[in-house]
């Protein structure tokens, strides 16, 4: 039996310079690539993590956040050490970021966070990273 997941696809204007940035930035694998210029789609993985580029399809309703000017994703990235990922990424693409903070919520719930280390990036298709770690 299959264990359900999910896995965002990114729409992108240029697949192949966002496939270079994921794999340059957050150290991501590519697992697959179907097609060529301009119509790709292909599968990473960022530590075992899967998500999907492909080219924006305005046919089927998909843009890419170059295309419309903004995005309406936010991706959270949890890894061991956001302070270094967030630093490699902003090396590879020096554009709009926040930096790797400590923040300290009020939550309610089950399982509520209280303590977040967090910084954002925003890749070079316009998608936004948030790159963290659950603290507490």
């Amino acid at each position: 039996m299959m264990v359900t997941q999910i896995a965002p696809m990114l729409a992108v204007s240029d697949a192949s310079a966002a496939i270079d940035f994921y794999k340059a930035a957050f150290g991501a694998e590519l697992l697959w690539r179907l097609g060529s210029e301009p119509d790709i789609v292909a599968g990473l993985s960022i530590g075992g993590a899967p998500f999907f580029v492909a080219y924006e399809a305005p046919a089927y309703g998909t843009r890419g956040p170059a295309s419309v000017g903004f995005t309406t994703v936010r991706i959270e990235l949890f890894v061991d050490d956001p302070v270094a990922v967030h630093r490699q990424s902003f090396g590879v693409r020096r554009g709009r970021h926040s930096p790797v903070i400590e923040q300290v919520h009020d939550t309610k719930g089950p399982n509520p966070i209280k303590r977040l280390l967090q910084g954002a990036i925003v890749d070079s298709s316009g998608h936004m990273w948030l790159i963290g770690k659950i603290l507490e």
